[in-house]
């Protein structure tokens, strides 16, 4: 009997062994299990607070698209206190908005060549706002000097400066945004909105100067 009892104590201390290892295994994998599902559930508790967003449009032989940030007014005085009037403006949040032609297009009587350029909004108390389309692509920030945005430097590299009269309305828009119609299908109207303000200006996409170059081809 004692023989057969250091047998049996001997085979039960590799048992014992797989036993805490397999219990470590299990309890790694629960709290792994648990730490993901915790960050998921996170993740989904805690949206952007200025979600990303995207529209695009085909004008004649032209594709636009505008890529910006949309924060929301959350009760707040937006134009003359969020972002103040005479100041450039990042026309959204987060990473800088852009707009892209894939044609070279008309604005504001200039030639904007194909490509992707960042927006800034001046704002004015009273008068026409100005938008510009930055040749450099820079973001703001770019052009912050001494805790402010040196104006003259960022005018110095638009690639267009568009005046363009505010227009107000009683009904205020929570989100920003940005719309892009395609109109009579050569010219488009680009619209920015938030709160109680409405920016649009026009863009000529040369349909019929491209159609000539076409012609001129054959």
């Amino acid at each position: 009997m004692p023989f057969v009892s250091f047998l049996f104590t001997r085979s039960k201390k590799p048992i014992m062994k797989k036993m805490k290892s397999l219990c470590l295994a299990l309890t790694l994998t629960i709290l792994m299990v648990v730490s993901t599902t915790y960050q998921s559930h996170a993740q989904l508790q805690a949206p952007a607070p200025s979600p990303s967003s995207f529209v695009s449009q085909n004008v004649g032989f032209t594709k636009i698209s505008i890529d910006y940030s949309s924060p929301a007014v959350k009760g707040r005085n937006v134009f003359g206190d969020l972002v103040p009037y005479g100041t450039p403006w990042r026309a959204g949040a987060n990473a800088p908005t852009t707009i892209e032609f894939s044609t070279a297009v008309n604005i504001a009587g200039k030639t904007v060549n194909a490509g992707k350029y960042t927006v800034f909004i001046t704002p004015a108390q009273s008068g026409d706002w100005t938008i510009h389309l930055n040749s450099k692509g820079n973001a703001i920030y770019a052009y912050i000097q001494d805790g402010k945005v040196n104006s003259t430097a960022l005018a110095s590299d638009d690639a267009v400066a568009i005046k363009v009269s505010p227009k107000t309305s009683m009904d205020a828009q929570e989100r920003l945004s940005y719309s892009i119609s395609a109109e009579d299908n050569k010219v488009a109207k680009v619209t920015f909105g938030w709160d109680n303000v409405k920016l649009s200006f026009m863009v000529d996409t040369q349909v019929d100067k491209l159609m000539e170059g076409f012609k001129g081809a054959f």
